[in-house]
């Protein structure tokens, strides 16, 4: 495995690579971390890709991602991903795209375990009234995530 850190416009991000793919990304409170030397090609591209996210340029990643779970959240991190950018749905909505609303729990408990923030976006989920619910990064940075989008996406 090997790591690259970003320092991103709300906080660190560590970005993980297992054999070519993206494994993990998370928020990290510490500020004394400078970024890493060089890396594997899958870790430029992120840091790279993230980056023109942060900045208004890109709406969508494409990289190759391999996160760790159980199937049914291999499922649900997949459905996260066709939330368009700029939307929100709810976890009820969820669970429905899941093919049955009794998953919700089951599918809110997989999106709080999604390992590769912003990339795969558990973010745009929020409760049934739009309010915003757990976000493992903190609800500071869900909403500027959210409110960052709303504003680019009318850019798209």
């Amino acid at each position: 495995m090997n790591s690259a850190f970003y320092k991103s416009p709300i906080g660190w991000l560590e970005i993980v690579e297992e054999n070519n793919f993206i494994v993990e990304i998370k928020f990290l409170d510490d500020d004394s971390i400078s970024n890493s030397k060089k890396s594997e090609n899958v870790l430029k591209d992120s840091v790279q890709q993230l980056e023109e996210y942060f900045f208004g340029k890109r709406t969508e990643f494409e990289l190759p991602l391999n996160p760790k779970g159980t199937e049914f959240q291999k499922t649900v991190w997949i459905e996260l991903q066709n939330i368009p950018f700029g939307k929100t749905i709810s976890y009820m909505d969820m669970a429905k795209r899941l093919g049955d609303p009794k998953v919700i729990r089951a599918a809110g408990t997989a999106n709080g375990k999604n390992p590769i923030a912003i990339i795969i976006p558990c973010h745009r989920v929020v409760g049934s009234d739009g309010s915003l619910t757990g976000y493992a990064g903190g609800l500071k940075r869900k909403q500027w995530l959210l409110e960052h989008e709303s504003a680019q996406g009318s850019l798209f």
